[in-house]
């Protein structure tokens, strides 16, 4: 899940009970150590001198300094110090955690909302690498690249026909602002030709797609609550309302949080002025409440929020204080259970340490995080909720009794960890086989609704809109037949069963594929909604409590 920040800056106060666990990592890691000394008598035998501070970073720097000069090998420090962070850290609870100078800026770079490249969506077929679309003001679309096009060279690196990877897209396609690449371009299977291309900020949307349904009901789903995640919620909500949106859902399934203020900007659309939404407390971190400030845009408007299993963090605050204050309905499965607060500090050496200084609580006084430490199996909670059925049946949900909470209006709701929704909606797996698992993890069922959306991309265009394609288009049986084949070439043996069992699935996943190649995102969203029992759930209850 993503890490949480307070304030998105990593700037707050620090208490000496906050920096004493992160001193011992900068003292690690930075070469700052306090009094100790290790010497070596002339037998070889070891010696450990006297220490002026009896500390735990002394004693770390003995065991370093020891090994530097006795141990039987070489020794890459560098790499045995991180590993000795990462694991001291993680003593501490699941989400404190170290990150190399190495890791920091990929981290970093979906929560800060861009990153510095030539600006396509791409995907990669058949070892050749495939402009899906391109970003709208990004600097290829402003040279013309296109959907379909292939790009097969950046400068002087090969990118088609050797094996090509993400990892080697992004080195070769990524790069400071300003500076140019050339990329070798083919197009409609005809000569390659040279595109230099000046590298700029290409935006990392928070806003995966916001789309409006005939009875003006909007759906608007959010990835991630990074630095811009504010700004283009207002831009999405501002075009919905102009079209006539009458009520809102608002999906945040599989959302796994970010920054704080993201959540607290989204809520302060939500809530009228003076509405608790969340507070944080630790050990060393006094209480700090956030309420709404009065300015919300869509306060009166009919709200419904979707969550899941992998809904985290600031997908909890959100839904938390929209169902603490009866804001409006939550719509789904029970949420991860992520409340605690990490803090970023930066060390000398460009790596970073994240350390949990508090925890979430809702409105009404519950924690959000589920229980971790000694016993309990943290990692493989999901997979345990499968086991004993609480993806299928709400009579499995176990609610803590003794966490009982009442909301606004005297409704009772649970702590324990995570947010169980007002409406639960089980999995559905009445049409789901291995078949269907395996041509989606395969990657069959992607290739073959590329490869259908490419060789008929002029013909799809002509429907106009994702409305009317997902209105007209329909899947045949020679295009099943079709992705069977394909499937069977990498590997996925043909099974007749799966495909009867799971052919509506499997028509609607290649439909929105297909979709998704053409519209991009608000295709293929289009698509899948029309078979989202959640979304349908939260829909009907929206009506019957508006006109």
């Amino acid at each position: 899940m993503a890490p949480d920040n307070v304030n998105g800056q990593g700037n707050r106060t620090w208490s000496w009970a906050v920096l004493l666990p992160l001193l011992l990592g900068i003292a690690v890691a930075g070469g700052y150590f306090i009094g100790s000394r290790v010497g070596v008598s002339d037998t070889g035998s070891m010696q450990f001198f006297e220490l002026r501070r009896n500390t735990p970073a002394a004693k770390l720097q003995q065991v370093l300094e020891l090994i530097d000069r006795q141990y039987v090998d070489t020794v890459q420090e560098g790499k045995l110090v991180d590993e000795v962070l990462q694991n001291m850290l993680q003593q501490l609870d699941p989400h404190s955690y170290y990150i190399s100078a190495a890791d920091l800026r990929a981290a970093e770079e979906p929560l800060e909302g861009s990153f510095m490249g030539i600006g396509v969506e791409f995907s990669i077929q058949r070892d050749t690498i495939v402009v899906v679309a391109t970003i709208e003001g990004g600097p290829s679309e402003a040279l013309g690249i296109r959907a379909g096009d292939r790009l097969v060279s950046a400068d002087s690196t090969k990118l088609a026909g050797v094996g090509v990877t993400n990892d080697m897209v992004m080195k070769a396609l990524r790069g400071p602002a300003n500076t140019k690449v050339t990329v070798g371009v083919v197009r409609g299977g005809g000569k390659p030709f040279d595109v230099t291309i000046t590298r700029g900020p290409i935006p990392i949307n928070s806003v995966a797609v916001a789309l409006m349904d005939e009875d003006s009901t909007g759906y608007l789903r959010l990835s991630r609550f990074a630095r811009t995640t504010h700004e283009e919620f207002l831009k999405a909500t501002g075009e919905l309302k102009a079209k006539g949106m009458k009520r809102l859902v608002l999906d945040l399934r599989g959302n796994g949080g970010g920054y704080l203020n993201a959540a607290i900007g989204i809520c302060e659309e939500l809530l009228p002025k003076g509405t608790e939404i969340v507070y944080t407390e630790g050990r060393a971190s006094p209480r700090q409440d956030y309420k709404a400030d009065g300015g919300g845009s869509l306060i009166d408007m009919p709200l419904a929020v979707l969550i899941d299993e992998g809904s985290a963090s600031a997908s909890e605050i959100v839904s938390g204080a929209v169902q603490d204050n009866d804001r409006g309905l939550i719509v789904g499965r029970r949420s991860f259970g992520k409340g605690l607060v990490q803090e970023q500090v930066n060390l000398r050496d460009n790596s970073a340490v994240r350390l949990t200084t508090a925890r979430y609580y809702t409105p009404s006084g519950r924690s959000i995080q589920r229980p971790y430490g000694n016993g309990v199996d943290y990692k493989d909670d999901l997979e345990a909720r499968y086991i004993h059925g609480e993806l299928l049946n709400v009579d499995s949900i176990h609610l803590d009794s003794s966490q009982a909470y009442t909301t606004k209006k005297g409704r009772t709701v649970y702590g324990g960890g995570g947010i169980m929704p007002d409406i639960f909606v089980p999995a559905d797996t009445a049409d789901r086989s291995t078949y269907l698992s395996e041509l989606f993890f395969s990657g069959s069922l992607n290739r073959y609704a590329f490869d259908v959306a490419d060789r008929h991309r002029g013909k799809l265009k002509k429907y106009g809109t994702p409305e009317r394609f997902n209105a007209e288009y329909e899947i045949t049986p020679a295009q099943l037949n079709g992705l069977a084949t394909e499937a069977k070439a990498a590997g996925v043996d043909y099974d007749p069963q799966g495909l009867k069992l799971s052919s509506s699935v499997i028509a609607l996943r290649l439909k929105a594929g297909i979709a998704r190649n053409i519209w991009g995102e608000n295709g293929y969203y289009r698509v899948l909604l029309e078979d989202d029992r959640i979304y349908e759930r939260a829909r009907e209850a929206l009506h019957d409590q508006t006109p």
